[in-house]
Protein backbone atom coordinates (compact mmCIF):
# COMPACT_ATOMS: atom_id res chain seq x y z
CA UNK A 1 0.00 0.00 0.00
CA UNK A 2 1.29 3.48 -0.87
CA UNK A 3 2.22 5.85 1.92
CA UNK A 4 1.14 8.78 -0.25
CA UNK A 5 -2.47 9.81 0.38
CA UNK A 6 -3.78 12.96 -1.28
CA UNK A 7 -7.52 12.80 -0.52
CA UNK A 8 -9.46 12.23 2.70
CA UNK A 9 -13.01 13.00 3.81
CA UNK A 10 -13.70 13.50 7.52
CA UNK A 11 -16.86 14.26 9.50
CA UNK A 12 -16.06 17.28 11.69
CA UNK A 13 -18.01 18.82 14.56
CA UNK A 14 -17.14 21.94 16.52
CA UNK A 15 -18.12 22.28 20.16
CA UNK A 16 -21.45 23.66 21.40
CA UNK A 17 -21.30 26.84 23.44
CA UNK A 18 -21.91 26.58 27.16
CA UNK A 19 -25.15 27.92 28.66
CA UNK A 20 -25.23 31.17 30.57
CA UNK A 21 -26.07 31.00 34.28
CA UNK A 22 -29.35 32.34 35.74
CA UNK A 23 -27.97 32.43 39.28
CA UNK A 24 -29.23 34.94 41.87
CA UNK A 25 -27.09 35.88 44.83
CA UNK A 26 -28.39 34.29 48.05
CA UNK A 27 -25.99 35.57 50.67
CA UNK A 28 -26.48 36.27 54.33
CA UNK A 29 -26.68 39.99 55.18
CA UNK A 30 -27.35 40.89 51.54
CA UNK A 31 -31.14 41.13 51.47
CA UNK A 32 -31.39 42.14 47.81
CA UNK A 33 -28.93 39.88 46.09
CA UNK A 34 -29.12 40.53 42.36
CA UNK A 35 -28.31 38.38 39.34
CA UNK A 36 -24.71 37.23 39.11
CA UNK A 37 -24.85 34.46 36.51
CA UNK A 38 -21.77 34.29 34.29
CA UNK A 39 -21.59 33.65 30.53
CA UNK A 40 -21.11 30.24 28.98
CA UNK A 41 -17.77 29.43 27.34
CA UNK A 42 -17.28 29.21 23.58
CA UNK A 43 -17.23 25.76 22.05
CA UNK A 44 -13.99 24.48 20.59
CA UNK A 45 -13.07 25.29 16.97
CA UNK A 46 -11.99 22.73 14.37
CA UNK A 47 -8.77 24.17 12.92
CA UNK A 48 -6.60 23.10 9.97
CA UNK A 49 -2.90 23.81 10.54
CA UNK A 50 0.02 23.65 8.09
CA UNK A 51 2.94 21.40 9.02
CA UNK A 52 6.05 21.46 6.84
CA UNK A 53 7.12 18.08 8.23
CA UNK A 54 4.05 16.35 6.76
CA UNK A 55 4.09 15.38 3.08
CA UNK A 56 0.98 13.19 2.83
CA UNK A 57 -2.53 12.98 4.30
CA UNK A 58 -1.79 9.40 5.42
CA UNK A 59 -2.11 10.20 9.17
CA UNK A 60 -5.73 11.23 8.51
CA UNK A 61 -6.60 8.27 6.30
CA UNK A 62 -8.41 6.26 8.99
CA UNK A 63 -9.83 9.25 10.87
CA UNK A 64 -13.60 9.15 10.44
CA UNK A 65 -14.73 11.74 12.96
CA UNK A 66 -13.17 14.80 14.61
CA UNK A 67 -15.04 16.48 17.44
CA UNK A 68 -14.09 19.58 19.42
CA UNK A 69 -14.96 20.03 23.09
CA UNK A 70 -18.10 21.89 24.17
CA UNK A 71 -17.83 25.07 26.22
CA UNK A 72 -18.53 24.95 29.94
CA UNK A 73 -21.62 26.56 31.45
CA UNK A 74 -21.40 29.89 33.23
CA UNK A 75 -21.52 29.96 37.02
CA UNK A 76 -22.37 32.24 39.92
CA UNK A 77 -20.24 35.24 40.86
CA UNK A 78 -20.17 36.17 37.16
CA UNK A 79 -17.80 33.34 36.35
CA UNK A 80 -17.49 32.66 32.63
CA UNK A 81 -17.43 29.01 31.64
CA UNK A 82 -14.18 27.62 30.25
CA UNK A 83 -13.78 27.57 26.47
CA UNK A 84 -14.00 24.18 24.81
CA UNK A 85 -10.62 22.91 23.67
CA UNK A 86 -9.89 23.51 19.98
CA UNK A 87 -9.02 20.55 17.76
CA UNK A 88 -6.10 20.94 15.33
CA UNK A 89 -5.80 18.94 12.11
CA UNK A 90 -2.17 18.99 10.94
CA UNK A 91 -1.83 18.85 7.15
CA UNK A 92 1.00 19.24 4.59
CA UNK A 93 1.67 22.52 2.79
CA UNK A 94 -0.52 22.61 -0.31
CA UNK A 95 -3.64 21.13 1.34
CA UNK A 96 -7.04 22.51 0.38
CA UNK A 97 -10.17 22.00 2.53
CA UNK A 98 -13.61 21.93 0.89
CA UNK A 99 -17.12 21.58 2.26
CA UNK A 100 -19.67 18.99 1.10
CA UNK A 101 -20.74 21.27 -1.77
CA UNK A 102 -17.19 21.40 -3.09
CA UNK A 103 -16.65 25.03 -2.04
CA UNK A 104 -13.12 25.86 -0.88
CA UNK A 105 -12.96 26.73 2.82
CA UNK A 106 -9.25 27.45 2.85
CA UNK A 107 -5.80 26.55 1.54
CA UNK A 108 -2.60 25.98 3.50
CA UNK A 109 0.37 27.73 1.88
CA UNK A 110 2.92 27.93 4.70
CA UNK A 111 4.11 26.19 7.83
CA UNK A 112 2.12 27.09 10.95
CA UNK A 113 -0.73 28.72 9.01
CA UNK A 114 -4.09 28.11 10.69
CA UNK A 115 -7.57 28.14 9.14
CA UNK A 116 -10.74 27.69 11.19
CA UNK A 117 -12.84 25.10 9.37
CA UNK A 118 -15.74 25.11 11.81
CA UNK A 119 -16.26 27.69 14.54
CA UNK A 120 -17.37 26.62 17.99
CA UNK A 121 -20.78 27.80 19.16
CA UNK A 122 -20.88 31.04 21.15
CA UNK A 123 -21.54 30.77 24.84
CA UNK A 124 -24.88 32.04 26.13
CA UNK A 125 -25.06 35.23 28.18
CA UNK A 126 -25.73 34.95 31.89
CA UNK A 127 -28.69 36.67 33.60
CA UNK A 128 -26.43 39.46 34.81
CA UNK A 129 -26.67 40.93 31.28
CA UNK A 130 -30.46 41.17 31.40
CA UNK A 131 -30.79 43.26 34.57
CA UNK A 132 -32.66 46.52 34.05
CA UNK A 133 -34.49 49.15 36.07
CA UNK A 134 -37.76 47.34 35.49
CA UNK A 135 -36.38 43.84 35.99
CA UNK A 136 -33.97 43.75 38.87
CA UNK A 137 -33.85 39.96 39.19
CA UNK A 138 -34.03 38.28 35.75
CA UNK A 139 -34.34 34.53 36.20
CA UNK A 140 -33.31 33.56 32.70
CA UNK A 141 -30.09 33.24 30.70
CA UNK A 142 -29.20 32.32 27.15
CA UNK A 143 -28.45 28.75 26.14
CA UNK A 144 -25.21 28.22 24.30
CA UNK A 145 -25.27 28.18 20.49
CA UNK A 146 -24.74 24.93 18.66
CA UNK A 147 -21.43 24.18 16.99
CA UNK A 148 -21.12 23.39 13.29
CA UNK A 149 -21.15 19.91 11.81
CA UNK A 150 -20.53 18.31 8.44
CA UNK A 151 -18.02 16.58 6.17
CA UNK A 152 -14.78 18.27 5.16
CA UNK A 153 -12.77 17.07 2.17
CA UNK A 154 -9.00 17.50 2.33
CA UNK A 155 -7.09 17.51 -0.96
CA UNK A 156 -3.32 17.72 -1.22
CA UNK A 157 -1.80 19.40 -4.27
CA UNK A 158 1.94 18.91 -4.66
CA UNK A 159 3.99 22.11 -4.62
CA UNK A 160 6.89 21.89 -7.07
CA UNK A 161 8.79 24.14 -9.46
CA UNK A 162 8.51 21.76 -12.41
CA UNK A 163 5.74 19.27 -13.11
CA UNK A 164 6.41 16.45 -15.61
CA UNK A 165 3.56 15.89 -18.05
CA UNK A 166 3.38 12.86 -20.30
CA UNK A 167 1.74 9.57 -21.13
CA UNK A 168 2.74 6.43 -19.24
CA UNK A 169 6.20 5.22 -20.34
CA UNK A 170 7.22 8.73 -21.44
CA UNK A 171 10.37 8.51 -19.30
CA UNK A 172 9.34 10.83 -16.47
CA UNK A 173 10.57 8.54 -13.69
CA UNK A 174 13.85 7.91 -15.51
CA UNK A 175 14.43 11.67 -15.87
CA UNK A 176 13.68 12.32 -12.18
CA UNK A 177 15.99 9.49 -11.11
CA UNK A 178 18.80 10.79 -13.33
CA UNK A 179 18.71 14.43 -12.18
CA UNK A 180 17.88 14.01 -8.47
CA UNK A 181 18.27 11.65 -5.52
CA UNK A 182 14.65 10.49 -5.87
CA UNK A 183 14.21 6.78 -6.49
CA UNK A 184 10.88 6.35 -8.30
CA UNK A 185 9.81 2.90 -9.43
CA UNK A 186 10.77 2.39 -13.07
CA UNK A 187 9.51 -0.36 -15.38
CA UNK A 188 8.32 -0.76 -18.93
CA UNK A 189 4.58 -0.85 -18.37
CA UNK A 190 1.85 1.73 -17.97
CA UNK A 191 1.25 3.51 -14.68
CA UNK A 192 4.39 2.36 -12.91
CA UNK A 193 4.06 5.67 -11.07
CA UNK A 194 0.77 5.65 -9.20
CA UNK A 195 1.61 8.47 -6.80
CA UNK A 196 3.62 11.68 -7.25
CA UNK A 197 7.36 11.59 -6.60
CA UNK A 198 9.36 14.69 -5.69
CA UNK A 199 13.04 15.23 -6.35
CA UNK A 200 15.40 18.11 -5.64
CA UNK A 201 17.46 18.81 -8.76
CA UNK A 202 20.96 20.24 -8.25
CA UNK A 203 21.84 23.09 -10.58
CA UNK A 204 24.85 25.29 -11.20
CA UNK A 205 26.52 27.18 -8.32
CA UNK A 206 24.74 25.15 -5.64
CA UNK A 207 21.30 26.22 -6.79
CA UNK A 208 18.40 23.77 -6.97
CA UNK A 209 14.75 23.37 -7.91
CA UNK A 210 12.02 20.84 -7.13
CA UNK A 211 10.73 18.49 -9.84
CA UNK A 212 7.54 16.41 -9.53
CA UNK A 213 7.01 13.16 -11.41
CA UNK A 214 3.23 12.93 -11.67
CA UNK A 215 1.28 9.82 -12.77
CA UNK A 216 0.94 9.61 -16.55
CA UNK A 217 -1.94 11.11 -18.49
CA UNK A 218 -4.20 8.98 -20.66
CA UNK A 219 -6.57 10.44 -23.21
CA UNK A 220 -9.82 11.25 -21.40
CA UNK A 221 -8.12 11.87 -18.06
CA UNK A 222 -9.88 15.24 -17.71
CA UNK A 223 -13.16 13.29 -17.71
CA UNK A 224 -11.90 11.11 -14.89
CA UNK A 225 -10.62 8.15 -16.91
CA UNK A 226 -7.52 6.33 -15.69
CA UNK A 227 -6.09 8.15 -12.69
CA UNK A 228 -8.02 11.20 -13.88
CA UNK A 229 -8.38 14.13 -11.54
CA UNK A 230 -6.09 12.53 -8.96
CA UNK A 231 -2.97 13.59 -10.84
CA UNK A 232 -4.34 16.62 -12.67
CA UNK A 233 -4.87 18.48 -9.41
CA UNK A 234 -1.15 18.15 -8.63
CA UNK A 235 -0.19 19.74 -11.96
CA UNK A 236 -2.14 22.86 -10.93
CA UNK A 237 0.42 23.66 -8.25
CA UNK A 238 3.58 23.47 -10.40
CA UNK A 239 5.29 26.70 -11.46
CA UNK A 240 6.15 25.44 -14.95
CA UNK A 241 5.35 22.29 -16.90
CA UNK A 242 7.75 20.01 -18.77
CA UNK A 243 6.05 17.97 -21.49
CA UNK A 244 7.79 14.67 -22.20
CA UNK A 245 7.20 12.98 -25.56
CA UNK A 246 9.13 9.70 -25.99
CA UNK A 247 11.36 9.35 -29.05
CA UNK A 248 9.56 6.15 -30.07
CA UNK A 249 6.13 7.88 -30.26
CA UNK A 250 4.26 7.31 -33.54
CA UNK A 251 3.32 11.00 -33.85
CA UNK A 252 5.25 13.33 -31.57
CA UNK A 253 3.34 16.56 -32.22
CA UNK A 254 -0.05 14.83 -32.04
CA UNK A 255 0.92 13.32 -28.68
CA UNK A 256 1.83 16.80 -27.43
CA UNK A 257 -1.54 18.18 -28.64
CA UNK A 258 -3.43 15.41 -26.80
CA UNK A 259 -1.55 16.17 -23.58
CA UNK A 260 -2.17 19.88 -24.02
CA UNK A 261 -5.87 19.28 -24.63
CA UNK A 262 -6.28 17.16 -21.49
CA UNK A 263 -4.87 20.00 -19.39
CA UNK A 264 -7.13 22.54 -21.10
CA UNK A 265 -10.19 20.35 -20.54
CA UNK A 266 -9.40 20.04 -16.85
CA UNK A 267 -8.45 23.67 -16.23
CA UNK A 268 -7.84 26.16 -19.08
CA UNK A 269 -5.67 28.29 -16.78
CA UNK A 270 -3.03 25.53 -16.80
CA UNK A 271 -2.01 26.58 -20.28
CA UNK A 272 -1.20 30.07 -18.99
CA UNK A 273 1.81 28.49 -17.26
CA UNK A 274 5.22 28.55 -18.90
CA UNK A 275 6.14 25.17 -20.32
CA UNK A 276 8.90 23.35 -22.16
CA UNK A 277 8.45 20.60 -24.75
CA UNK A 278 11.02 17.82 -24.69
CA UNK A 279 11.71 14.54 -26.48
CA UNK A 280 12.85 11.84 -24.06
CA UNK A 281 14.83 8.67 -24.90
CA UNK A 282 16.72 10.63 -27.56
CA UNK A 283 19.54 8.06 -27.44
CA UNK A 284 17.27 6.13 -29.83
CA UNK A 285 17.53 8.90 -32.46
CA UNK A 286 20.15 10.01 -34.95
CA UNK A 287 20.57 13.62 -36.12
CA UNK A 288 18.35 13.11 -39.18
CA UNK A 289 15.42 11.83 -37.12
CA UNK A 290 15.85 14.68 -34.63
CA UNK A 291 15.55 17.21 -37.47
CA UNK A 292 12.43 15.47 -38.79
CA UNK A 293 10.79 15.53 -35.34
CA UNK A 294 11.72 19.19 -34.78
CA UNK A 295 10.09 20.05 -38.11
CA UNK A 296 6.74 18.74 -36.76
CA UNK A 297 6.66 21.45 -34.10
CA UNK A 298 6.05 25.19 -34.58
CA UNK A 299 8.95 27.57 -34.07
CA UNK A 300 7.78 28.67 -30.59
CA UNK A 301 7.45 25.06 -29.35
CA UNK A 302 10.73 23.57 -30.51
CA UNK A 303 11.51 20.52 -28.37
CA UNK A 304 14.66 19.82 -26.38
CA UNK A 305 16.09 16.34 -27.00
CA UNK A 306 17.51 14.50 -24.01
CA UNK A 307 18.19 11.04 -22.61
CA UNK A 308 17.81 10.22 -18.92
CA UNK A 309 19.70 6.96 -19.52
CA UNK A 310 22.84 8.33 -21.20
CA UNK A 311 22.68 11.85 -19.72
CA UNK A 312 22.60 13.46 -23.17
CA UNK A 313 21.53 17.14 -22.99
CA UNK A 314 20.47 16.95 -19.33
CA UNK A 315 22.37 20.12 -18.45
CA UNK A 316 20.82 21.92 -21.44
CA UNK A 317 17.40 20.83 -20.18
CA UNK A 318 18.20 22.11 -16.68
CA UNK A 319 19.34 25.43 -18.17
CA UNK A 320 16.05 25.79 -20.05
CA UNK A 321 14.06 24.99 -16.90
CA UNK A 322 16.05 27.46 -14.79
CA UNK A 323 15.59 30.18 -17.41
CA UNK A 324 11.81 29.62 -17.40
CA UNK A 325 11.71 29.68 -13.60
CA UNK A 326 13.88 32.75 -13.14
CA UNK A 327 14.05 34.42 -16.55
Amino acid sequence: MSNFVDYVKIHCKSGHGGAGSAHLRREKYIPKGGPDGGDGGRGGHVIMRGNAHEWTLLPLRYTRHIKAERGQNGAKNQLTGAYGEDVYINVPIGTIAKNEEGEVIGEILEDGQEIILMEGGKGGMGNEHFKSSTNQTPRYAQPGMDGQEGFVVFELKILADVGLVGFPNAGKSTLLASVSAAKPKIANYAFTTLTPNLGIVDYRNYKSFVMADIPGIIEGAAEGKGLGHRFLRHIERNSILLFLIPADSEDHFQEFKILENELKEYNPELMDKDYIVSISKSDLLDDVLKKEISAEFPENKQPIFFSGVTGENLMELKDAIWKKLHG
